[in-house]
């Protein structure tokens, strides 16, 4: 990329909260940037004055950070990661979760808000077998050893609702600046929604089947650009002869993206 390039991206953060529109698509070993203005985030990494995509992704700008979204992969668990999953199995210590990722994960007694006696409760009276959950990864070990905890304030089992999967590398899309795409979604279909880093979506509404619809469309165009109006027009034809209500859900949203190193409002889609 050159100087001018810089200096474009440079205006355009300026103009647009800091965050580039840019999608361009890159490919690993191609230049990025040169400049000491900007710092190599995600897949990306530095060789003098001279950023490099390490992968092939889409680049983006955040801040002051440059980096790459891949297009493709699997989930790869942080610490502090909010995750849906299924409650896999019931052990003596603990349950088992399917988390959507090529290893299961472990929710351990200690990582629930109440004590157990397991003398008098069954653990399937907390968690039975089938039940989601929305927690947060508290350990990754190089063993890929993975463990959850509900002790944050914002885990919780679902009762009922719907669930959709995504690709994990379109989360980020989907959560959108400052969580703008998926409360326009959530505000539009008068659904509750969760966006979990691990590509898991649940959802619960009104206009369940539209939103559904929504959240696949933004998995499908993440890579285009005017993806926002694209969904704006579809909600508009779908939802315009329906009456609306006067109130939306009022649940704040619990997406995380951890798709820029900077230190913004919303750091949870992790790229």
């Amino acid at each position: 990329m050159t100087e001018k390039n810089t200096n474009d991206i440079q205006k355009s953060d300026a103009a647009n909260g800091n965050v580039s529109d840019e999608k361009k698509i890159v490919v690993p070993g191609e230049l990025l940037m040169e400049t000491m203005d900007y710092l190599p985030g995600k897949n990306c990494f530095r060789e003098g004055n001279a950023i490099y995509a390490k992968k092939l992704g889409l680049l983006r700008t955040s801040g002051r950070v440059v980096e790459v979204v891949p297009v493709s992969g699997v989930y790869n668990p942080e610490v502090g990661d909010m995750i849906i999953g299924v409650v896999d199995e019931i052990q003596n210590a603990g349950w088992v979760i399917d988390i959507n990722a090529p290893y299961t994960a472990f929710i351990p007694l200690s990582g629930v808000r109440e004590f157990i006696d397991t003398n008098k409760t069954s653990l399937n009276q907390i968690y039975a077998a089938g039940d989601l959950i929305y927690g947060k990864v508290m350990m990754f070990s190089p063993s890929k050893s993975v463990h959850i905890t509900m002790q944050d304030p914002k885990a919780k089992k679902f009762t009922d609702g719907r669930v959709v999967r995504i690709n994990t590398t379109k989360v980020p899309r989907l959560i959108g600046r400052s969580g703008s795409m998926i409360s326009m979604i959530k505000d539009a279909t008068k659904c509750f929604i969760s966006v979990g880093q691990n590509g898991m979506v649940w959802l619960k509404g009104e206009n369940e089947d539209i939103a559904i619809k929504a959240v696949q469309m933004v998995e499908e165009y993440a890579h285009t650009t005017g993806l926002t109006d694209r969904v704006d027009a579809f909600l508009k034809k779908e939802l315009g002869s329906r009456p609306a209500k006067k109130e939306s859900p009022k649940e704040s949203f619990e997406e995380y993206s951890k798709e820029s190193a900077s230190n913004e409002e919303y750091v949870e889609a992790k790229e």
